[in-house]
Parts: structure tokens; sequence; C-alpha cells
């Protein structure tokens, strides 16, 4: 109530002078009603001055409300005049400082998950590095039980897989920190990840072939576009027509992989970079996490490198495009 009647005081005051100062000193000079012409003439002029007045005390708040793509640096109005915007400021105040400290909290807490995770993660691979050294050994010891110790081996893999899907992604939040853009030998970033796939691409009967020259370089991080390529042999691999290559390409300074296979249905094209989302064929299989093409999309956006996922007539192709780097 104190604010409001600061706010309007000027208002009042020209209520009373109006309303009751001007007819008096009217009738004391003349009849008033012989001028009553003249009354309304300065009652006029009077509230010209008076909105003249508040919008110039008021000119700094109307152009900060105005303004578009408000950011940290002109959240605040500095030196306010009217008590309105006094108090406005100190209100905006509050809330930024409130909002400082979340961000902070928030931070603390997300650094303290990554932590956790890059922890947990880790303590889990040594283990199953010994897991998968004792199959090594025990199939070399025992070749009647190779089979088995192969599903055992394939298992393994699998928990493999998701743990370095899961460190990536918690590492994906610090990913601008982490950027080193420098020239890279496509040819040899792609022949590392399908080695590195050699074992799950035998175990799909999908084999890769790549037709990159070896003078082919592209500006990029080194570390994340081998994510980007790995995720997207996989999938090749794991949603590949069995006995069918994975074709890898570049042309017109666009990285291509092609794959055959039942193709991703229209509908799902644009949600399959979702978080979580799995779709129909990751559902039936049951394999899918849903994260995958969800750090692709990231790591590309923050790369900088469009992208295009188009699926027709059995073929599935991931363009990625560095023709403007």
């Amino acid at each position: 109530m104190k604010l409001f009647l600061r706010d309007h005081l000027s208002f009042i005051t020209l209520y009373m002078i109006t309303v009751i100062g001007l007819p008096i000193v009217i009738h004391l000079l003349d009849d008033f009603r012989n001028h009553y012409a003249y009354f309304i003439f300065l009652a006029i002029i009077l509230l010209a001055i008076l909105l003249l007045f508040r919008y110039i005390r008021r000119k700094k708040i109307y152009a900060h409300l105005n303004e578009k793509g408000l950011d940290a640096d002109n959240l605040l109005i500095h030196y306010p005049k009217a008590a309105v915007e006094t108090a406005y400021a100190n209100q905006m105040r509050f809330i930024h400082s409130l909002f400082l400290s979340k961000e902070d909290e928030h931070k603390a807490s997300l650094h303290e998950q990554q932590l956790m995770v890059s922890q947990t993660v880790h303590q889990m691979k040594t283990p199953l590095s010994v897991i998968q050294l004792l199959i090594e050994t025990n199939q070399l010891k025992e070749p009647s039980l190779f089979q088995e110790w192969q599903k055992v081996k394939k298992e393994c893999d699998k928990v493999n897989f998701s743990l370095n899907q899961l460190l990536t992604y918690s590492r994906s939040s610090q990913l601008l920190a982490d950027l080193k853009i420098e020239p890279i030998s496509l040819k040899s970033i792609v022949q590392e990840v399908a080695n590195d796939l050699k074992d799950y691409f035998i175990e799909m009967e999908v084999y890769p072939k790549s037709t990159i020259e070896e003078n082919i370089f592209v500006y990029s991080d080194r570390k994340w576009l081998g994510v980007v390529i790995h995720q997207l042999l996989s999938n090749a691999a794991k949603y590949g027509e069995k006995q069918s290559s994975v074709l890898i390409c570049y042309e017109n300074g666009q990285l291509c992989i092609k794959n055959k296979g039942e193709g991703i249905p229209e509908s799902e094209i644009n949600r399959v970079f979702e978080l979580f989302y799995t779709g129909t064929k990751g559902r039936i299989q049951g394999e899918a996490t849903g994260i995958g093409l969800y750090l692709v999309k990231k790591i590309l956006s923050t790369l900088h490198h469009p992208y295009k996922l188009s699926s027709t007539h059995n073929e599935t192709t991931f363009m990625i495009d560095f023709s403007g780097v």
C-alpha cells in the first residue's frame, strides 16, 4: 500500500490542484462559470506536464522492459529513480542472487555426480578386464568349451559398451571445455574405430567397407569425432542386414555411412535423436539404450558439423558435413 501511494503521489497532487485548487483560484479572480473552458485547458496542460515528468523519470525502465534477449549483464536496472523502479530493481537483484546461488549448487551437484559416475565406471572396468582375460585364457585351455566362453565374452562386451557409453554421456556435459580442434586424417580415425569394432562386426556378420582416401583431412576434435563414428558404425552393424556391408565414403566434403537393412520409419527419423528414445526396432531387439544418437547429436552440434539421417528403400544413410570447416 505504501509503495502504491508513493507511486501515485503525483496523480493525487494533480487531482487536488486541478479539482480543488484551480476552481478556487479562478473563482477568486472571476466567476468560475465564465471560465470553464479555461479551467479545462489548464487541467489538460497540468496533466500533460505530469505525464511528461513521469515518462522522463521512468524512461529507463520502459526501455529496459522492451529490450529483447536480456542477459546477466543488462538484467538489472542501474540507478533507479522512481519508487517502483527501486522496488523492481531490488526484487531483480534478489532473484539474480538467488539464481546464481542455485546455479552454483547445481554445478557442484553435477560435478559430484560426474565424479561418482566416472569413479564407478572405472571401478567396474577393472574386474571386467580381469573377466575378459580369464575368458581368453580358458578358451585356450578348454577348446571344447570355446562356444560357451564366446557367449560369456559377448555379454562382457555388452557391459563394456554400456559402461563406455555411460562415461561418455557423463563427460559430454563438459564437452566445450574438452575440445581440441585440429586437422584429422579421416581415413585413419575410421580405421581405428573399425578395428575396435572388429569382433562386433564379425559377430553381427556385417562388414565395413571404406573408400576414403589417404589425403582427406577434416578439422574437428579427434576424440569426440571418434565417439560419433564409433556410435554410428556400431548402430550400422547392430541394425544391418546379415552378410551385408557398411559403406563408408567421403564425397563433396561429406562423410556418409550407409548400411543395408530394415529402415527407420519416417515418423521416427527426428525422434531417434531424443534421449532414451529407442524406436520400434530398439523395443523389438531390447538392447537399445536411447543414448547413442542423442550423444551423436549433442557432439556434432557442439562441433558445428551439420548432419542428416535418411532411410529409404531398406538403406539407412547418416551424413556429416565437413564442407564448412
